[in-house]
């Protein structure tokens, strides 16, 4: 069965959004180093803390944090805090701005993880394009992080 590809403007649009849904789940293809469902879910609040040390400012990452850029219940962000740091890929900590808050940190097998999920990703990501020209590719990847960028500029408002 052949898929009817959008042809007016608002067809293409509309598609969007239901594409979106589905690339998460298109990252579990089975490509080198595969990842399993659980620690491609670990990864979403993995990947939280691993910006934060990255950003030049250095944030610190709470519980509550990880719930609110989530968009969930401060204890569903809990449980998934809590089975990060059961698998070993998150260390609770004293924060150095207020004593009397627990931050998170990674640790180095939640470096090791990321490091992995990381390559993964780039790894899928070739074997999806794989019929696209380089230039097709490198486009794609540029309005990708655009996007992602102007999202985020969003929430920070």
């Amino acid at each position: 069965m052949t898929k009817r590809e959008p042809e007016t403007a608002d067809e293409l649009l509309n598609a969007v959004g239901p594409a979106f849904g589905k690339l998460r789940r298109s990252s579990l293809l089975e490509v080198e180093d595969p990842i399993s469902q659980k620690d491609l879910s670990r990864t979403l609040v993995l990947n939280i803390v691993l910006e934060a040390e990255q950003d030049d400012e250095a944030r610190e990452v709470t519980v509550g944090g990880v719930g609110e850029y989530l968009g969930t219940d401060p204890s569903v962000a809990s449980r998934m805090v809590s089975d990060c740091i059961s698998a070993g890929y998150l260390i609770r900590a004293a924060s150095q701005q207020d004593g009397r808050r627990t931050v998170l940190h990674l640790s180095p097998e939640g470096r090791e993880l990321m490091t992995r999920f990381r390559r993964h990703q780039r790894s899928a990501f070739e074997q999806i394009t794989a019929d696209w020209t380089e230039g097709e590719r490198l486009e794609f990847a540029r309005l990708m992080l655009r996007y992602v960028d102007a999202q985020n500029a969003l929430r920070a408002r």
